[in-house]
């Protein structure tokens, strides 16, 4: 087997390879040549090449989402790297494990001049678990006998070998993105036979926090005398949940759950579609008598973020009395009221909770549960009379989607529309909630197709799909991989919002409009590519959409520009009623 001449190139290979990190996204360059030739050469390693560093770092993170587990990205110096930032973004916020391991100068080159040279210690400080800064490792052609030079050597090596184990322990433990900076002497090509290397290995710590009843009790207590109590659960893994925990909250008359698309949560008593009922309250000529009979006592919230800016308004202007957030790692006072934190998981906590609690009588359950129907009903009726549009292509595609398969979303308007429609049980479902940008949800739907056994549909707006479009730039694109990307000429998000939308201004600096299509890039990627301009095309070119395929396919779906926010924006109306 080939290593590199390089020690500490070869430390970081073995730590990775010991730490069960077995896919590693590789960008082209020469400064990395010592760790893309120790990665590619490892008969336990799954290289991948990917030029485009954003590309490549989206593509990762979709793997890291679905093995559950860190994937490593590996650059060469200057902006190559800074080029990751978007997709480290993304994993911090949605407690994604990256491993970032990006060549460097040694520290005397840096600000001298040189070229592909830039400040990379700690360049991502704010975004990021751990920064490992290693030290360079100068190779000599013959052994040093100097006692001075040889402890050097030795010391730099520990310090190395010990960052590097922090690193990846802090990747795994705490489910995030982290940094392992590595400076590089020239030769960098240099390679050994069969030598491998043994760096010391420090084992991650994996702790869960338990409560005991004493330090439940007074929680409890406020929970069995309150009858008003909501559960918001954000974006969320499948089966993040134990369902019994989940059949014994709606069994509760004193409690509603709202979940989300994205919170991949199942139980026909929750409220699945949050903006269709708040949205209509909003216009209710009575929303401020409707808004404090939904108001609850008690908000008990676990997940990553809400996608809902409705539920966010909502609850940011009718408080409850007690936000309790249940998260292994973190909580956010995204209504402005959280005053306790449980930092334990899920279900540890609600194995611990729930037999302290008891059920309590009280018209809140039913009586939202009764707007609940009524809603679904209206929902049917305005579902049956709209015009073609962005509403009217979810409404077809939600019901034909296969079953077990895994649905990306993009961001801005696609995942909103998703929202507003019952999707099947046993789809997993994802989007770049994290952040919420638009950038790189193509390359991290890709990232997923590649890890997993069930095929990938990608379903986004006309920006997020061409921002992103060196997605397509790889050969690991599977043929079950499917994309819809509804085009409707601009960025459709900011007509849905207030402003003025009939001007030139907002045309081009707001909405962006364009008269692109997908068909010269399907070309480009060798995509089998189908067109619908029409409700009766979506139905046709759906029919054998998701059947088998040589190549991966894309279905683009152009809809009326002007069309698409009068008629989400009448939905709310119509939904009132």
């Amino acid at each position: 087997m080939k290593y590199s001449k390089i020690p500490v190139a070869r430390s970081i290979v073995a730590l990775c390879v010991a730490k069960d990190i077995r896919h590693v996204v590789i960008s082209p360059g020469s400064r990395n040549a010592p760790l893309t030739i120790g990665f590619t050469h490892h008969q336990d390693i799954i290289p991948y090449s990917i030029v485009d560093e954003r590309s490549a770092a989206f593509f990762a993170l979709g793997m890291a989402q679905e093995l559950k587990k860190p994937v490593a990205l590996v650059c060469t110096s200057g902006s190559a790297l800074l080029n990751y930032y978007p997709a480290i973004a993304e994993a911090y916020y949605s407690d994604i494990p990256l491993v970032i391991i990006s060549a460097d100068r040694p520290v005397e080159r840096i600000d001298i001049g040189d070229g592909q040279t830039i400040r990379q210690k700690n360049v991502f400080q704010n975004h990021i678990l751990y920064s490992a800064n290693l030290h360079s490792e100068l190779v000599l052609e013959n052994e040093s006998s100097d006692p001075k030079l040889q402890q050097k050597q030795f010391e730099s090596q520990k310090h190395n070998e010990r960052e590097v184990n922090l690193a990846l322990n802090k990747a795994i433990e705490d489910k995030g993105p982290v940094h392992i900076n590595v400076p590089f002497y020239e030769p960098l090509y240099d390679t050994v036979e069969n030598i491998e290397v043994n760096p010391i290995q420090i084992l991650p710590e994996l702790k869960e926090r338990h409560y005991s009843e004493k330090q439940l009790k007074t929680y409890a207590d406020i929970w069995n005398n309150a009858k008003r109590k909501m559960v918001i659960v954000g974006l969320a893994q499948p089966n993040t949940v134990e369902q019994a925990f989940l059949d014994t909250l709606a069994e509760d008359d004193s409690v509603i759950v709202l979940t989300e698309t994205t919170s991949n949560l199942h139980q026909k008593e929750f409220f699945t579609r949050i903006d269709t009922l708040i949205g209509p309250i909003e216009k209710d000529e009575n929303k401020e008598e409707l808004f404090k009979q939904l108001q609850p006592e008690i908000l008990l919230t676990f997940g990553g973020m809400i996608v809902s800016k409705k539920i966010k308004s909502f609850l940011r202007n009718y408080n409850p009395k007690h936000h309790w957030h249940v998260d292994s790692k973190k909580a956010y006072n995204t209504f402005f009221c959280l005053n306790k934190h449980f930092d334990t998981e899920v279900n540890s906590f609600f194995s611990e909770f729930l037999p302290l609690t008891e059920n309590v009588a009280s018209e809140y359950g039913n009586f939202w549960k009764s707007v609940k129907a009524r809603r679904q009903k209206r929902h049917e009726e305005y579902m049956a009379e709209i015009p073609y549009s962005d509403l009217k292509a979810m409404q077809l595609l939600a019901p034909v989607v296969p079953e077990n398969s895994i649905v990306h979303f993009g961001n801005s308007s696609v995942i909103r529309y998703a929202q507003l429609f019952q999707w099947d049980d046993s789809l997993r479902i994802y989007c770049n909630r994290g952040t919420s940008g638009i950038d790189g949800s193509v390359s991290t739907a890709i990232g997923a197709a590649v890890t997993s056994n069930d095929p990938v549909l990608m379903v986004t707006g006309d920006l997020s799909f061409f921002y992103d479009s060196n997605a397509l730039w790889n050969n690991y694109i599977p043929s079950n991989f499917r994309i819809i990307v509804l085009n409707n000429q601009g960025g459709g998000i900011f007509r849905i919002l207030p402003g003025n939308k009939d001007s030139e201004n907002f045309d081009k600096y707001f909405e962006t409009t364009h008269e692109l299509n997908a068909k010269p890039l399907c070309d480009l990627y060798k995509l089998e590519y189908r067109n619908a301009n029409s409700e009766e095309e979506i139905i046709s070119s759906l029919k054998d959409f998701f059947d088998e395929s040589a190549r991966p396919r894309l279905l683009e779906i152009n809809t009326p520009r002007k069309l698409n926010d009068k008629v989400l924006l009448e939905y709310f109306n119509f939904m009132k009623s």
